[in-house]
């Protein structure tokens, strides 16, 4: 009989080579996240491919499973362990060896898998893992999932099988082969291709240049100590690297691949960063002008622009504002069988054509070239130029423990709550509406808005503010939203702030 994980085991102890360790909170909202070594063992790695092959039986799904793993000194040792769990537990088991994310996800379709367990931090720092996990094809598991997965594992009621195991050679071939021979570009770009020596490194660049663009290599040597900064497409050091790359090759746009591939971030021909949730209107705006009346999911990160730009609203477009996270995100996009779904982080999600509703940063790349193939003679920067002006922030993260974080925002949306109940003013404003679907999102009347929101998978909080008037309004508006906060004593430093 397995044992019962731990919450802790001192490291460099008989208990810790010999009984399974998992820290509860490693069991997020719609994926896992653990410091390997330090809330998570091998032995506890084993434990959750245990429950998962349990919870996927329970399920009624066909105990057939995807797996990969990432760049990282230890995913192999870590994919391996979870192997080992699915296998006592009955999976057959296809280990595509090294991998992005999206590959595991695509050969779900490719090899007819119903279910996928991708070994991956994404762009956590290093000493993180964790592991992206679906049962039902193309979407991935949500809050219900993940509570009985967490139920399963700690209680250690495991359900015993005799499992086997695939392995399949060359796999990425078949995988770069899908992106690129359905698409060739009329019009010759060159791109700076950044992947911060992350798993989006060995496939990256090939593909871009198979589609027909130049491409400036930068940063796509794979090195899992991630010596220059960590692969985050929201990260100002990774876009500002982008940027002198671009303007120092001269150009036409920089793509930046987080850690796992599903993200990709965008840098102009002028070398200004466009935020994702702007490239997802600009987007939204090519896509809507052949496909009348269409829908589109987008994140409540994401700019107001989605509800007022001129040219969506004319081209009779719909969106509607959901939940963060790749999970609610990819569910909703397909329940309400959206054109695409666009979320701040750039996690991107197509649907047929020209995805298959999962998040992948290379579809994303591939989308944003084909927009640029629909307007000849414009650039990067006059698409970007053409939206309404807004003033946005980056995504702004303040440490708050895992244990403390969902209370601080409970209590942070009770505030706002209450301040429009009473009538009173944020940043010298009425306010406007408030969205309470994650998080709170408080709009003013002249538009500007900011969210808090708990982050779903690192011990910190989410904050993002946008303005249509001004810059000053923008700091207006994080002025406002961060009082709030620093009323909370749990809440740490900022990783960047504007």
């Amino acid at each position: 009989m397995f044992p019962k994980p731990k919450p802790f085991l001192q490291p460099n102890t008989y208990a810790y080579e010999s009984e399974p360790m998992v820290k509860p909170t490693g069991f997020r909202e719609y994926d896992a996240r653990w410091l390997f070594g330090k809330e998570i063992n091998l032995m506890g790695v084993q434990a959750l491919g245990m429950g998962l092959g349990t919870l996927i039986a329970e399920m009624g799904r066909p105990q057939e499973i995807v797996t990969g793993h990432d760049f990282r000194g230890y995913s192999a040792s870590i994919k391996y362990a979870l192997i080992g769990g699915l296998m006592a537990a009955g999976c057959k088991v296809h280990d595509i060896g090294l991998a992005v994310t999206p590959m595991a996800y695509f050969a779900q379709f490719d090899l007819d898998v119903p279910c996928v367990a991708m070994v991956t931090a994404s762009h956590n720092d290093n000493g993180w893992t964790g592991v992206k996990m679906g049962a039902n094809r193309p979407l991935t598991f949500g809050p219900d999932e993940m509570s009985r997965l967490k139920e399963i594992v700690l209680g250690a009621r495991f359900a015993s099988g005799a499992g086997s195991y695939v392995f399949h050679e060359n796999y990425p071939a078949r995988y770069i082969a899908d992106l690129t021979e359905r698409v060739r570009l009329k019009r010759k770009l060159k791109v700076v291709v950044a992947c911060g020596n992350g798993t989006a490194g060995a496939f990256a660049p090939q593909v871009m240049e198979a589609i027909g663009c130049e491409v400036i290599p930068l940063d796509t040597e794979l090195d899992h100590t991630f010596p220059k900064y960590n692969p985050n497409p929201e990260d100002m050091e990774m876009l500002h690297a982008i940027r002198d790359a671009v303007l120092q090759h001269k150009a036409d746009l920089g793509f930046g691949f987080d850690g796992d591939g599903d993200r990709c971030g965008v840098v102009d021909d002028t070398g200004e960063e466009i935020f994702a949730d702007k490239v997802g209107v600009m987007l939204a705006r090519d896509m809507s002008a052949t496909t009348p009346d269409a829908q589109f999911v987008v994140d409540v990160k994401s700019t107001g622009l989605f509800h007022t730009d001129p040219v969506l609203q004319a081209q009779g477009a719909k969106t509607e504002y959901w939940k963060t996270g790749h999970s609610y995100m990819k569910r909703r996009t397909n329940e309400l069988k959206a054109l695409a779904g666009f979320e701040k982080s750039g996690h991107f999600f197509f649907n047929t054509p020209p995805g298959r509703g999962y998040d992948d940063g290379l579809v994303s790349a591939i989308a944003i070239c084909e927009m640029l193939d629909h307007a000849p003679g414009k650039s990067m920067s006059d698409l970007k130029n053409a939206l309404p002006k807004t003033w946005s922030s980056p995504t702004m993260s303040p440490h708050c423990d895992d244990e403390k974080k969902y209370g601080v925002i409970d209590a942070v949306v009770k505030h706002f709550e209450a301040a429009q109940a009473n009538g009173d003013e944020v940043a010298g404003q009425p306010i406007r509406d408030l969205v309470t679907v994650n998080g709170v999102r408080v709009t003013c009347a002249d538009g500007s808005w900011g969210l808090v929101r708990a982050s779903s998978n690192k011990p910190e909080l989410v904050v993002v503010v946008e303005s249509p008037v001004s810059e000053a309004r923008m700091h207006e508006m994080f002025e406002a939203v961060n009082v709030v906060l620093r009323q909370h004593p749990e809440v740490g430093a900022y990783n960047q702030t504007i």
